[in-house]
This record gives C-alpha cells, structure tokens and sequence, in this order.
C-alpha cells in the first residue's frame, strides 16, 4: 500500500528542541567551580545583538526578546538560509510553489503566535 507524498506532512508532528542562545563564555573549570550566587558571567554578546534561535543545534533564526507581562517570547528578525553558515543568515526571498497547472499556491501556514496568545 503506498500513501500519497503531501510534502512535509508526514514529519511535522515529529518534536525537535528550540533554543534561544543569549551568548556564550569559554571558562576553565576553576572558574566555573568559584562560582556562586550573585556571580556574574560576562557573555560574548551585545545587549542589542539579535539572539541565536536553533532547532537541534543549528541555528534558523535570529530574533530579540519580548515580554510581556510574566511572560517571554522571541519575535523572529531574520531566517537562516538552509544553505548559509551560521555567521551569516540571508534572507532571500522564499521561491514560489506553483501546482500541477503552474499557478501559484496560496501559503497556508498559520501566522506565528502573539505574545498574547502564549
């Protein structure tokens, strides 16, 4: 019995981890260990620089942070190319997915959530 291919319908329920990376610090361990509370850890990142956005390790996105409330989210600034290092993200225009006639097919994916909404 073979099933018709849908595109990505058959791997979109499979669960990966997003990380949202505020920076990072190379330490020997005999720093690490002399921490405590109150210990500040500088990191290699500017307040102002977007944030890494990564699913399983590699990066996609970058975004900045946005709270609202007790809450936070990430709101996206730009997409990684899938074929671009992870220094340098692009943001080329999407090709458009035509059907089997070559007209264009509407983008049906949900907008991303608000923070409301989280």
């Amino acid at each position: 019995m073979t099933m018709p291919f849908d595109g990505y319908g058959l791997i979109q329920e499979i669960d990966v981890r997003l990380t949202v990376e505020l920076g990072r610090k190379n330490l020997p361990l005999r720093e690490i260990m002399a921490l405590g509370e109150n210990s500040l850890v500088e990191l290699d990142r500017l307040t102002d620089e977007p944030l890494d956005i990564m699913v399983n390790g590699r990066l996609i996105a970058r975004g900045e942070v946005v709270a609202q409330g007790n809450r936070f989210a990430i709101r996206i600034l730009e997409l990684s190319g899938a074929g671009a290092p992870a220094s340098t993200p692009t943001s080329a225009p999407q090709p458009t997915v035509r059907g089997a006639d070559g007209a264009p097919i509407e983008d049906r994916r949900a907008p991303p959530p608000t923070v409301e909404q989280l």
